[in-house]
């Protein structure tokens, strides 16, 4: 697995590729919806953005805090609980959310939609023994 410096830097090379095309990537992600996340940190307040895969249920979007796998819950999913505003980008459009970690049943509805619609999310979930969070994001009013 990558360490901590190459996923950041894996991400900030997705992030300008994003914002630079509108939305779109290449390579591994080309045909994985992406949306990027600016959330704050729940201690350090800073802002920080990710890539991160999404799909839709109704007008929510709907992710996963997959950490790739790994034993816990990544950084990212923490902030948001501390700090459930937050703000994304789809294609070129940038809106506030609001978001909510998903409870039984409908966690397990959205996980099920997310690995069809992402093949990855299943293997993922294969890989640890913990329930992967789902996390809804509905649009804030502006």
């Amino acid at each position: 697995m990558p360490s901590t410096s190459e996923r950041q830097a894996a991400n900030a090379a997705i992030i300008t590729e994003f914002r630079a095309n509108g939305g779109q990537v290449g390579g591994p992600y080309a045909a994985i919806p992406l949306l990027l996340l600016t959330n704050h940190g729940a201690r350090s307040g800073q802002s920080r953005t990710i890539p991160v895969a999404y799909t839709t249920d109704g007008d929510r979007f709907i992710i996963m805090a997959a950490n790739g796998g790994r034993p816990t819950d990544p950084d990212w999913y923490h902030n948001l609980l501390a700090h459930p505003t937050a703000v994304v980008e789809v294609g070129t459009e940038t809106f506030p959310v609001n978001a909510a970690a998903a409870v039984e049943p409908e966690r397990t509805r959205l996980a099920a939609q997310m690995a069809t619609a992402v093949p990855l999310f299943a293997s993922l979930q294969e890989r640890t023994t913990r329930p992967i969070p789902v996390i809804i994001l509905m649009r804030a009013a502006q």
